[in-house]
Parts: C-alpha cells; structure tokens; sequence
C-alpha cells in the first residue's frame, strides 16, 4: 500500500483472520486486477463515512470494482460468517457458552431516502417515512441474525422468522427471547413457540417518564448505538435491502474484531 492509511483500514492481523472469509477466489486470480486487502478499506471506508459510492477516493480501486466485489461477499454471506464465529470467541472469553440460551429482539426505523423510497413505509409510532431494521442479538450485544420491513408493518409480525432464523444459527441452543410492548399478543407468543422460544415481554412502568433502563431491553438498544457509528447505516441508502444487511454486517464484524484484537495477533 503506497497511500496515506485511513482510519478505517485493517491491520495486518485483522486482514490475515478475515482472509479466508473473502477470498472466494485465490487471491493471485488471474481475473482480480486490484489487492483483495484494497477492495476491503475502501468498503470499510464507505461503511464508516456513509459517502456515495461515485464519490470513493481515488486512491482506492474504481468504484465499479468495489461495489461489484461488495455484492459478491454479501451474497456468499462472508460476513456473516466472520460475525457468527468472532461472537462465539468473543463469548467464550467472556467465559459464556458457546451458543447463547437468550436473544432480544427490537426494531428500529431507518428514514428513506431517493434510492429506498418505492419499498419505504410509514411509521406511525416515529413519524418516518422508512425502512424498519429487526435485531437480534444476545445477552452480550452481539448480533445474530436481522431483516428488514417497511416500516408501516408491525414489529410482532417479524417475530415468527427472527426466531426460526436465530433458532438455526445457534442449533437449537435458544430457550427465551425478551421484547418490548410492541410484541404482544397470543399470535406472537405462539409464533416464537413454533421455535421452542418463550418471549417474555419487559414492560415499562405505567407511572415512569423520560428514559428508562429496562432490564436486559437495554442491551439491544446498546447495539442499535454500536451500529449507528458507522454513518452508512444512519438512513436507508441502498436500492436493495440485500445490501442494507450486508452493511449491518460488516459493521457488525468490525465491532467484534476490535473487541478481539487482542486475540487475533
């Protein structure tokens, strides 16, 4: 690398954990023009910075070759992957089991914008027009598995496929997933029984006003924070909600590898 290093650029160690996650093809491929490793900061840098993709510096590789090796990795679901086996190192450091036993579950609102508007809804709760985020994440932050909604649709409905998608990731391991008032009702109490998973709903007092730490609730919200650090997940700037959730997930992974530096070198 000739260029001036951004903050956002991998270490060597980060680089050398991540490899074998998104090298679908060797790295002296006779197809690959650009340095895997280049491709990679100048996608960590649109992550963190939120720019358009034209407006990519010019040191970085062009912006097509970017943006096509981006969709490349988010469709072989490569940090996906990263995330699923970085949390379970991050939770047997923390001396917790492998797969978690508990999730929680939330949503927030991304507003659209021009390129998201035609699949936008509107929330009426937020008064946003946009682009609903479900998380899952477990007791620790970390996070599981996600989907988006328009945001006109109602939180519970989301919960039959959150929890079978959770349920499958960590094999079964889930016994209860805490929400908010938001998911109430017999249909969404059956829908997580379907996946063996008792929701336990953590209300707030009637009485209580301005911010409220709710037990275990708070976790999830903690990571909603996490990941608005990284200005590309501030609103809904992708076409496609494929590429909304490739982005969660790259921010999700370099949340954890900066949790497991320590271990990686």
């Amino acid at each position: 690398m000739t260029r001036c290093a951004y903050p956002s650029d991998v270490d060597d160690a980060t680089y050398h954990f991540l490899l074998p996650y998104l090298a679908l093809v060797p790295e002296d491929a006779p197809q690959r023009k650009y340095p895997l490793r280049e491709v990679l900061n100048a996608l960590l840098w649109l992550g963190r910075t939120g720019a358009q993709w034209d407006y990519l510096p010019h040191d970085f590789p062009p912006e097509d070759i970017v943006r096509a090796q981006a969709k490349r990795w988010f469709e072989a679901h490569c940090f996906e992957n990263a995330v699923h086996d970085l949390r379970l190192l991050s939770r047997v450091q923390q001396q917790r089991g492998g797969e978690p036993s508990a999730i929680i579950i939330d949503s927030r609102t991304l507003q659209s914008t021009p390129e998201s508007g035609h699949r936008a809804g509107f929330d009426g709760a937020k008064k946003r027009k946009g682009t609903k985020v479900h998380l899952v994440v477990d007791t620790l932050g970390h996070l599981l598995t996600l989907l988006t909604s328009p945001a006109h649709e109602q939180d519970r409905a989301q919960v039959a496929e959150l929890c079978r998608e959770a349920q499958e990731i960590t094999g079964g391991m889930l016994e209860v997933a805490f929400v908010d008032q938001g998911y109430t009702g017999e249909q969404t109490l059956e829908a997580a029984r379907k996946s063996n998973i008792e929701l336990v709903v953590v209300k707030r007092l009637d009485a209580s006003r301005g911010f409220v730490l709710l037990p275990k609730r708070w976790v999830v919200e903690r990571s909603f924070a996490w990941l608005s650090r990284f200005r590309r997940l501030g609103r809904h700037l992708e076409r496609l909600s494929s590429t909304l959730i490739g982005f969660h997930f790259l921010a999700a992974c370099v949340l954890l590898l900066a949790k497991s530096k320590p271990f990686l070198g």
